[in-house]
């Protein structure tokens, strides 16, 4: 993939591709029975944060910074525990998300590589 001119934000479609994704991801994560005891009852304010991550994160506007600060996503995820089948789940959840916002598959691949870092980086627990 030519990621040379281009983010991989408007690669994917921008604004509209990243809110459809974490609106297909969620009801994947509650359903999943070793992701739902992580998330609260009340997902929608998650669901926002995870937006305005991910378009930062795939070099959109800065929105999670502007609104919550500085991303410092594993201490944010310290609290929580994440073994290795939980960050399988995560993004077992999110390739399924991906599929059904009609992404390429090329895309597809480079945006589950680009998340598999993080979802491992974020294990504090053994299995």
């Amino acid at each position: 993939m030519n990621m040379a001119n281009e983010s991989t934000y408007n690669l994917m479609g921008g604004s509209d591709t990243i809110r459809n994704l974490v609106q297909a991801f969620y009801p994947k994560v509650l359903a999943h029975p070793d992701l739902s005891p992580l998330f609260p009852t009340d997902i929608f304010p998650v669901m926002e944060r995870q937006y305005m991550f991910l378009t930062q994160f795939f070099g959109g506007p800065d929105l999670y910074t502007t609104e919550v600060g500085h991303p410092m996503m594993r201490a944010r995820h310290l609290p929580f525990e994440i073994n290795e089948t939980r960050a399988q789940a995560w993004l077992q959840c999110m390739r399924e998300a991906l599929t059904e916002v009609n992404l390429s598959e090329e895309l597809q691949t480079f945006v589950l590589e680009r998340l598999s870092g993080p979802a491992y980086h974020f294990i504090n627990t053994p299995e």
